[in-house]
């Protein structure tokens, strides 16, 4: 989706003068520039630039769907920001609301649940500018700094990239989110997902109800991303998730071309014969494509770089770019993914689960069925299961990256803090859609087609969060109910299909053919600079030995990002 600016003035008559000068530079720049109020406009750009609609006193802008099947709690009236509540519980899709006061400015920000549209804003001399990013043209304020605290931090949990800024000056408004202003105004927060597993918790359903469930919000979050789309492709990859997508696609819309699939050199990244029986059996075209690569060098980290969060939805820049060129070709202006279906529909049927239901259960969990088959599958005894169940371990454990400089008191993520009374399971779920609403982030293939996630919709994701984790595996299998819910749509292949595809093979290749760059990149950087980095520990990971005995490739790619995104921060502050 395209880029969207609003800028919103006080009174003063200078601030008219600064918010008329933003606005004949928007105009310039390329954008479409509306009037939201008397003090307020906004200018949109980009492929399928942000629409808006008015909704009682909020102007949403951005992509947004009339939901046909919505719960609305019953207290929801005795509650503050009720409308606003009920307003995220008929509405989804990506787009952020602002609410004007009399006066025509800015007074509410409202981001919604899934948090598919990023929304930053910050106060500057009279004028409240709220964005999905900051272009190059537009000034940036003196008082913004990169926040190397922040930073480090992310370095550690790359989830807190998807939500605090690692700049000090701008605000970030989380998802599911309200900001009144003045910015200083502490935010509400009107959804969590927390919330919705708790609900859910009691309101048990029977499996043939939560796969009935699953396969309506499916079907209706892909029928509207489709229908509301131009020229569509989609991505297939051969595996489960594209699969379910496909399967409910091809019901909603008969136009979709190309139908497009990705493939390695290695045969646990060739997915093609799997892609091969789903186009035989829902009677679609698929275009194979190996996978590009290259080697990477400055401009490639630049062109991830210029958004105000790091390019970590981006790092496969080649492939990116390859797809982008792909498809621009075909004419498609959107390609629907099966991006986000692992963590939402729960990949891992491990022992977290089992103790995700002593905790619901307590002593009753030794009945259930799933426990049997939970142990054969981690291969573990029931005892084992019973006894890790008990245990007070840590549901989340940080993973450690030894090149990054150990910090004191690690941050946890917004939507992670409030789960002390959830299972592991449920909380791996959680992070999960928090890295998935990260990966929507602008990447060089999103700035050519409108990438669409109907596994991160919000129908799709609160059905997913409300079902207990043993209910989402049928007890012993990873994506159990989407599995069984799809099984009269989708080849025995599929489903039944006990292995997934691999890329690792295509990334730890990207790192080992490029360590002459990244070597120079990581220890010489920024990061170096600021203590981040370990420079010894770094030395030992960027070695090919390393590579092929500890992997660690998504460490290196994810620091090299970071360092990309720091170094062209550091410029555009510089260069006030």
């Amino acid at each position: 989706m395209g880029d969207y600016l609003i800028v919103s003035r006080g009174p003063a008559s200078a601030a008219s003068a600064r918010a008329d000068t933003l606005r004949s530079q928007a105009i310039t720049a390329g954008m479409t520039v509306s009037d939201l109020g008397d003090r307020a406009w906004l200018a949109v750009e980009g492929p399928s630039p942000p629409a808006t609609l008015l909704v009682g006193a909020w102007r949403l802008i951005g992509q947004v769907f009339d939901r046909e099947h919505r719960i609305v709690r019953p207290d929801t009236d005795q509650e503050p920001w009720s409308y606003e509540r009920k307003l995220l519980a008929r509405f989804w899709g990506r787009f952020v609301g602002v609410r004007l006061s009399g006066e025509g400015e800015v007074a509410e920000i409202l981001r919604d649940p899934c948090g598919g549209l990023d929304c930053i804003a910050w106060e500057d001399d009279g004028l409240t500018i709220v964005a999905s990013a900051v272009p190059g043209w537009l000034p940036v304020p003196r008082s913004w700094s990169i926040a190397f605290d922040r930073v480090a931090q992310a370095l550690h949990d790359p989830l807190l990239v998807w939500e605090d800024l690692l700049l000090d000056g701008p605000v970030a408004i989380l998802p599911g989110t309200v900001q009144p202003a003045p910015l200083k105004t502490l935010p509400t927060a009107l959804w969590t997902p927390a919330a919705i597993v708790r609900r859910g918790a009691t309101q048990p359903v029977s499996d043939a109800e939560a796969a009935a469930a699953l396969t309506l919000a499916l079907d209706d979050a892909v029928r509207a991303l489709a229908l509301d789309s131009g020229p569509l492709a989609a991505e297939v990859s051969g595996g489960l998730d594209s699969s379910l997508v496909a399967a409910s696609l091809i019901r909603a819309r008969k136009d979709v071309a190309p139908w497009i699939n990705l493939y390695g050199a290695e045969a646990q990244s060739d997915e093609r014969p799997y892609a091969t029986a789903l186009g035989a059996a829902l009677g679609i075209d698929i275009v194979s494509v190996p996978h590009a690569s290259g080697p990477l060098n400055e401009a490639d980290f630049e062109s991830i770089s210029l958004g105000v969060r790091p390019g970590l939805a981006g790092i496969d820049m080649h492939h990116d770019r390859d797809w982008a060129g792909r498809l621009h070709a075909a004419g498609a202006t959107a390609i629907m993914t099966g991006r986000g279906g692992d963590s939402i529909l729960l990949q891992g049927a491990t022992a977290d689960v089992f103790t995700d239901l002593w905790r619901a259960r307590g002593r009753r969990a030794l009945t259930s069925p799933a426990l049997p088959g939970l142990a054969s599958l981690n291969d573990r005894s029931i005892w084992s299961l019973i006894a890790g169940a008990r245990k007070l371990t840590e549901a989340r454990p940080a993973r450690r990256n030894e090149m990054i400089t150990p910090i004191g008191h690690p941050t946890i993520p917004h939507w992670l803090g409030d789960c002390a009374d959830l299972g592991p399971a449920k909380i791996l779920q959680i992070a999960g859609l928090i890295d998935g609403i990260g990966r929507q982030s602008p990447s060089l293939q999103s700035r050519v087609v409108n990438v669409l996630t109907p596994l991160l919709s919000q129908p799709v994701v609160e059905t997913c969060l409300a079902l207990p984790a043993t209910q989402l595996v049928l007890g012993q299998r990873d994506r159990g109910l989407a599995r069984s819910a799809f099984c009269d749509r989708l080849p025995p292949i599929i489903t039944e299909r006990r292995t997934k595809g691999e890329m690792s093979a295509i990334y730890g290749r990207m790192v080992a053919d490029n360590l002459d760059f990244l070597r120079p990149w990581l220890l010489e950087g920024r990061l170096a600079e600021a203590g981040l980095i370990n420079r010894a520990a770094a030395e030992t990971m960027l070695s090919r030995d390393n590579l092929i005995w500890r992997g660690t490739y998504g460490e290196i790619m994810t620091a090299a990002a970071v360092e990309g995104w720091v170094r062209a921060w550091s410029r555009r502050l510089s260069s006030r």
